[in-house]
């Protein structure tokens, strides 16, 4: 359908981390002290801690924060017991959708999860309803300033797939495993990543028209300003004249 791209998605995911920073600092510090918690604390031996890592500092998150943050997790400070916990539900169109949380008070969260869906045309699902429709992945996008070389360097480390994203930039998808090698090969050949993130790609997308994005952007826009919410994926694909 014209007017649909993956891009707008990106776009979407993008615009929400940029619009608040103090709950975006919160998210980044429960990620960091759960990712040192589950892998310990050195970044070279923990991928998760490394991409949360990355992310604290390209939020300009202060270097005490990040350190006090890991320490929790480590150990070495007393942490909050956070549990990982992931729901699944349907939004309007049967847009299928997955909320990763971290709480420490599950009984909280399944029921303000539960009310962004019903508040917003969706349904909350049991386990396993639209898990099977996903894939973790890793996303990097790119300035696409030498096509031919991104591909060649993306395809011959591991890359799954190269895609036009808007007219500056490729988006390339790579199996989880592979995410963090492709990513330093990329940068050590000097190609600009603009965005890099593990992501639930979806086996098939539901495409939108502006009336039916509103809806959906709203229910995602509600599910990601819980504070326990850490992530919110859809197959939704959003038509280019909701983000006019």
């Amino acid at each position: 359908m014209a007017g649909h791209s993956k891009w707008a998605n990106i776009k979407h995911r993008k615009g929400r981390q940029d619009e608040k920073r103090q709950k975006v600092f919160s998210k980044l510090i429960r990620e960091l002290t759960v990712a040192a918690k589950l892998g310990g604390p050195e970044p070279g031996d923990n991928p998760r801690l490394r991409l949360a890592l990355d992310k604290a500092l390209g939020a300009n998150m202060p270097k005490d924060t990040i350190e006090r943050a890991i320490a929790r997790g480590s150990g070495d400070q007393e942490a909050e017991n956070l549990e990982e916990t992931v729901y699944e539900g349907y939004g309007p169109n049967g847009v299928a959708i997955i909320v990763e949380t971290l709480t420490d008070n599950k009984n909280r969260t399944v029921a303000e999860v539960r009310h962004a869906f019903s508040k917003y045309g969706g349904s909350l699902g049991t386990d396993g309803s639209v898990a099977y429709l996903f894939t973790k992945v890793g996303q990097i996008v790119v300035e696409n300033t030498d096509e031919e070389k991104i591909f060649d360097v993306s395809v011959s480390n591991g890359a799954d797939e190269v895609e036009q994203g808007d007219e500056d930039n490729l988006i390339i998808s790579v199996e989880a495993e592979e995410f963090h090698n492709l990513k330093n090969v990329i940068e050590e050949n000097g190609i600009k990543i603009n965005q890099y993130e593990l992501i639930m790609k979806a086996s098939n997308s539901v495409e939108l028209d502006d009336e039916a994005s509103e809806k959906v952007i709203n229910l995602l826009e509600s599910l990601e300003d819980l504070d326990d919410v850490q992530n919110v994926h859809s197959n939704a694909e959003f038509s280019e004249g909701s983000f006019a």
